[in-house]
């Protein structure tokens, strides 16, 4: 079993996903795919990559409420869980249980209370990301990111990750020297109602990161942000 993130967002680095899933095919592995921030936001090519589970949240790069995991198995995938001998221990993560609530028939049984009103929800952030379409949502991302891109970098500022590895829609910047990290995050959130993440883990205290994801990766949002920025640490 392979398992990793695509977008990942603690630093904005992106992983290869089509190369590790081709090696894991290589050597008879599953893959499963943290893909939260990258759908929508970045190339996700599920199929043709032979992706075996993948989930990502509606909160991110669809602009939907959050509290829902789109979830995708392969007939792999599907095939390792239905040959499972030991019964699951939890009840929640069962996906035997759901197999049989989704595919219907006999099998079909009761499993849990669908958020009805959130579905509808995410059926309107899939409907318009169709009707923008997908292909012009990536180069949308990818545009505004440019934006920022140079921006931060003509205020001074590092990327966390080289461009190659980047995502456009997570932007994480080190902080520069003797800047107050929470200082600023403070001024540009009364000031500006603009909101900036705290760098995580050991970036805590030097980095800050940029969100550019779904209807936010707009060109007003960018200007903002870059205005904001070059006003606090001026």
């Amino acid at each position: 079993m392979l398992a990793f993130v695509h977008a990942e967002t603690s630093t904005g680095a992106c992983s290869d996903a089509q190369t590790l899933c081709q090696i894991a095919r290589e050597f008879d592995c599953l893959t499963i795919v943290d893909a939260v921030t990258s759908l929508g936001g970045v190339p996700l090519y599920v199929d043709a990559w032979g992706i075996d589970a993948v989930y990502s949240g509606s909160q991110k790069c669809l602009s939907c409420v959050p509290g829902l995991s789109p979830l995708s198995f392969s007939p792999r995938a599907v095939e390792k869980i239905e040959r499972r001998q030991r019964k699951v221990g939890s009840w929640f993560l069962d996906q035997t249980l759901v197999l049989g609530y989704w595919q219907g028939g006999a099998k079909r049984s009761y499993h849990h209370t669908a958020p009805v009103n959130t579905l509808y929800a995410l059926h309107e952030a899939l409907l318009a990301l169709h009707q923008e379409g997908l292909e012009q949502a990536w180069a949308r991302h990818a545009q505004m990111h440019q934006l920022l891109r140079d921006g931060l970098q003509a205020l001074g500022l590092e990327f966390v990750v080289a461009e190659s590895a980047r995502l456009p829609q997570l932007n994480a910047v080190y902080i520069p020297d003797g800047v107050d990290d929470a200082a600023v995050r403070s001024r540009l959130l009364k000031e500006y109602n603009l909101e900036i993440g705290a760098g995580l883990g050991e970036l805590a205290g030097k980095a800050w990161r940029i969100g550019l994801m779904g209807y936010g990766a707009r060109r007003e949002n960018v200007a903002l942000c870059l205005r904001a920025l070059q006003e606090v640490l001026s």
